[in-house]
């Protein structure tokens, strides 16, 4: 049993070295490190009277709501999409309050849909003439096992996953075109990248817009393009999507807005990765549970090791152990 098994059994096994070696893989890295050029050229794209599209920005707790309050203030004008028509009609409302009618326009998008999201985009241009700011965030959680509920499976792939592919099949092509810098800000998921077990389909989902952000940064790269792509990870977030319809925001999420500015501050900084923490999990906690997932490959060992019952205790080491020595080597 797992119990009778000591962490110093589990390293004398021939699958490399201790995990808990890491540490010295990640503390030495800078969080904060900028690039003052990009940074530079994604601010331009946050200006006054630019132009942003927010997909998923119809609940009015949700991040994409929240992220198009905090454009507001910036001066910008904002185009909302979201597949519920009457949640989407409250939103634009209420963003009128703040910037006036003229300065906002609400879509009912399925983004789904490939030929929605090209009828958003003749809407989009026609009214506006460009887009700075593109942030691909709607989606949507049925649950999906790794061999079960193949109908919802299809359901999350299409909003989550190809809704994303749609949006910047359709719209990146003009943004690159245009004479102004751009920024494509698609919505992730921690599921995505530590992939913890209770829904393969989500976690398949968001695992494909971390590769497909990526490839896209990677080619605006190859192309010299002046827009720039951002994946952005929340963390618990007291959203529609995970209960905020009908309890109490819990103590260890943030909010829809705390989220947002977190985010927005690091896309104008030029980062690409922003992994959000919350009120439970801090960013180096985070850190140690991507490394933790990526040695699982390149360690040999098994599948999701983190939640299998013989290396419970050793990632319970490797967790106090790290979060001990970046303690340690805070400043005072």
């Amino acid at each position: 049993m797992a119990s009778s098994r000591s962490s110093s059994r589990y390293r004398s096994r021939s699958r490399g070295p201790s995990p808990i070696r890491t540490r010295h893989s990640y503390l030495g890295e800078s969080e904060d490190a900028v690039d003052p050029d990009e940074a530079a050229q994604t601010n331009h794209a946050f200006t006054e009277g630019r132009v942003a599209v927010i997909t998923g920005a119809g609940s009015l707790n949700g991040i994409g709501f929240a992220a198009a309050k905090e454009l507001a203030t910036y001066g910008m004008k904002l185009v909302l999409v979201d597949i519920n028509e009457a949640e989407l009609a409250e939103a634009v409302k209420q963003i009128e309050e703040k910037v006036g009618k003229g300065n906002v326009l609400g879509v009912p998008t399925d983004v789904s849909k490939i030929e929605a999201c090209k009828a958003l985009f003749e809407k989009v241009y026609d009214t506006f003439g460009e887009v700075s700011v593109l942030m691909n965030n709607a989606g949507i959680g049925p649950y999906g096992g790794a061999y079960t509920n193949l109908d919802n499976w299809h359901k999350v792939l299409d909003t989550n996953l190809y809704g994303v592919v749609n949006m910047v099949h359709t719209f990146t092509q003009a943004m690159m075109s245009q004479e102004n810098p751009a920024v494509i800000i698609n919505t992730g998921s921690k599921q995505g990248i530590t992939n913890p077990p209770g829904n393969a389909a989500y976690n398949v989902s968001k695992a494909g817009v971390k590769v497909l952000t990526e490839n896209l940064a990677w080619e605006f790269r190859q192309a010299n393009a002046k827009v720039t792509a951002h994946l952005f990870v929340p963390g618990w977030v007291h959203t529609g999507l995970t209960g905020a319809r009908t309890k109490d925001k819990p103590d260890g999420a943030w909010t829809a807005t705390q989220t947002a500015q977190y985010m927005l501050e690091r896309v104008k900084e030029g980062k690409f990765y922003i992994i959000c923490p919350d009120n439970e999990t801090t960013p180096e906690m985070d850190k140690l549970r991507i490394m933790w997932g990526a040695e699982d490959v390149a360690l040999g060992r098994p599948a999701l090791s983190r939640w299998h019952p013989e290396y419970k205790a050793l990632f319970e080491e490797y967790m106090r152990d790290n979060l001990a020595a970046s303690s340690s080597l805070a400043p005072p």
